[in-house]
């Protein structure tokens, strides 16, 4: 009798198991179908960063201005654009080395490298007056994304030229990335593996440009009164930079170089939102750009955009909070006069051709208190070619990638804490890292049902109380139990590459959940979503913290569903693996196990490869590398299964 109870009671669980047969076929056609449309996404990630920028300043009088911008410099520069960075580095004097001139008509062109940091070295040309005697203004002039010219561009030698033919020192910057430093290695997209090993990617490009400021503050002739800065697109980005950071800079003529992250957020079709470097790590955590517009105050200022601009940065866009909100400062100094605003329309694309030229020679003439000039017709034909202007550089110099490797080496983390109070702290310390949010899932909104060939799905919008959203579906064979075991399966690519693992795991009677989290899959899927995580990070955001915090919340909401007590999660690729051993750090209590495939040993590959920044956002967290690791993330998530698939671990012993 006994054993008749047994049987009939195994007799609809084995039968439910039965039911439960089906193949990755059968399920690509749910998993290929799409739950949020690629543009939903976005603008949930547009309306997400908008949300967080800071309003231009509105201060009441000068004094409380000068106060704030001072107050503001500061923190910039010590918590973040030298975050992490050696102060032996950071002080160091400017060391240039003199390896040649050039002859001109009313100058001389003195070929220089110059050193960034130990082992990194950058190069320029001081273009000196000719009969130099006395104290002179002196221009910093720096350029932008000239790929193979750099400062061998046509447009930048004529301006560098006819400043010096009317008694004004110009020192001309190449810039990482470009000119002969436009080799393997320093792609500006490598700034984001300097955050990964914790140290702000900034810091290297505000030293490269600061080292000239350095120089030419230091030349003997400088007035250091009468002291300007001056470049187009990334070079305008860096005179916004540098002027508003350092108050050596006297009058500053950025062109087409920034915009509010506001406008450039919102209007998505816009133009390009610009490297890295220009959407640092936290530099915009309660600022903007129109901050550091105002930081220049009572100082001249020239902002010249494009109304036709082909690149980014229009002036009809820029204008309303990057100069119209910024004038009512400069007027509490007395100094509206000061500040100035030119839109060009000959050409009006993205350009410092001769009309803007014509404009900042006049604005530097007027507040060098020197005579006004122009530009003569003669100096087109004293261009000299990139052979010419060339210097030697050493074969081992570093690169911008090479720089983050020699710091990733420089590591050493403490041994992880046995005690519960030690571990705790660390799992505190991840979470500050990673910028963990407290979002809360809202609503879990069932968008579709199917029930075919004995499976049943339920597709899935999870939507935030930040108002970003995950999707999922859910499946389970009809006539498994509510409180079946529930499997949480995540993959790099998309949901349709879950298709075999979520077969497998429903032919085992479990319940499965195949989930993206925003930036993920099919959140993915729109081309803008990566330009507009860039400015995520700038205003203190993190994919890394913001996808643990949605992979918690759904696997508390799945817990619930299902009544059971953990979950069981499944990751193919590197991203979704670290995003699962980070939550399974911080919550241990939530998982049983968590299973990788196709996975990583070490946060080091990540510099080995190299990842790019464009396939890993989640893994350029400023401060991530010194304090963990994959294996570290393992033992913290203890008592949580970790382990990888056989198919990873045959790879992992190198077995075919």
């Amino acid at each position: 009798m006994k054993a008749f109870s047994r049987l009939s009671l195994l007799f609809p669980l084995l039968a439910g198991l039965a039911l439960a047969q089906t193949d990755a076929r059968q399920l690509k056609p749910i998993l290929n179908e799409e739950i949020l449309a690629p543009q939903v996404p976005v603008f949930q990630l547009r309306q997400y960063i908008v949300e967080r920028v800071a309003k231009p300043p509105a201060p009441k009088s000068a004094a409380q201005w000068s106060a704030e911008a001072s107050k503001l410099r500061e923190q910039l520069l010590k918590e973040v654009v030298f975050h992490g960075w050696p102060q032996e580095w950071v002080n160091a004097p400017p060391k240039f080395e003199e390896v040649g001139t050039l002859p001109g008509k009313g100058y001389r062109i003195r070929k220089m490298r110059y050193e960034i940091v130990p082992g990194f070295q950058c190069i320029a040309l001081l273009y000196e007056p000719d009969n130099l005697r006395g104290k002179v203004p002196a221009v910093l002039n720096v350029h932008g994304h000239e790929y193979t010219l750099g400062q061998t561009a046509e447009y930048l030698q004529k301006r560098s030229i006819t400043m010096a033919k009317n008694g004004i020192l110009t020192l001309s910057l190449d810039w990482l990335g470009t000119g002969q430093l436009n080799v393997p290695g320093n792609d500006h997209w490598f700034g984001a593996h300097m955050d990964l090993a914790g140290t702000n990617e900034l810091g290297l490009f505000y030293l490269a440009m600061r080292k000239g400021l350095d120089y030419l503050s230091n030349h003997p002739n400088t007035d250091r009164t009468r002291i300007g800065m001056t470049g187009l697109s990334g070079g305008g980005w860096q005179t916004i930079v540098l002027s508003a950071l350092d108050e050596r800079v006297r009058v500053a003529i950025p062109v087409a170089g920034y915009s509010s992250v506001g406008t450039r957020v919102e209007a998505n079709d816009y133009g390009d939102i610009g490297d890295t470097e220009q959407s640092a790590t936290d530099f915009l955590v309660g600022r903007d750009f129109t901050h550091l517009t105002a930081m220049l105050a009572p100082r001249p200022a020239l902002l010249i955009f494009n109304a036709e601009d082909d690149c980014c940065f229009r002036a009809g866009m820029v204008k309303p909070l990057v100069y119209d909100a910024i004038q009512p400062i400069f007027a509490l100094y007395g100094k509206q006069d000061a500040f100035a605003w030119h839109e060009n329309r000959d050409p009006g694309t993205h350009n410092y051709q001769l009309d803007n030229r014509t404009q900042a020679y006049h604005f530097f003439a007027k507040h060098f208190a020197i005579p006004q000039f122009d530009e003569d017709a003669s100096v087109a034909f004293e261009i000299y070619s990139p052979e010419e202007l060339y210097i030697p550089l050493p074969e081992d110099n570093l690169t911008i990638l090479d720089l983050a490797r020699k710091l990733a080496s420089q590591v050493q983390r403490k041994p992880l804490a046995a005690d519960a109070a030690g571990q705790q702290a660390e799992r505190e310390a991840l979470q500050s890292t990673i910028r963990l949010t407290s979002a809360k899932l809202e609503r879990a909104r069932a968008t579709a049902i199917s029930k075919h060939l004995g499976v049943e799905s339920k597709s899935y919008l999870f939507q935030m109380s930040d108002g970003l959203s995950a999707t999922g579906i859910w499946f389970r064979a009809i006539g498994v139990a509510d409180t079946a075991p529930v499997s949480i399966l995540l993959n790099d690519k998309n949901k349709e590459e879950s298709a075999q693992a979520a077969a497998d795991r429903i032919n085992r009677g479990e319940q499965v959940l195949v989930l993206d989290t925003s930036f993920v899959g099919s959140t993915m899927k729109h081309d803008l979503t990566i330009d507009y995580l860039q400015e995520l990070f700038a205003v203190g955001g993190r994919p890394l913290g913001i996808e643990t915090r949605q992979l918690l919340e759904i696997t508390r909401w799945a817990k619930e569903r299902a009544n059971v007590a953990k979950v069981r999660v499944q990751t193919s690729g590197m991203r979704t693996q670290l995003v699962s051993l980070v939550a399974a750090a911080i919550a241990p209590d939530a998982f049983s196990e968590v299973t990788n495939d196709k996975a990583i040993r070490s946060l080091s590959y990540a510099f080995e490869k190299p990842v790019r920044y464009f396939d890993a956002p989640e893994f350029f967290c400023l401060d991530l590398f010194p304090l963990t690791d994959i294996d570290r993330l393992t033992k913290l998530a203890a008592p949580v299964v970790v382990k990888n698939t056989p198919e990873q671990e045959a790879i992992s012993r190198g077995l075919p």
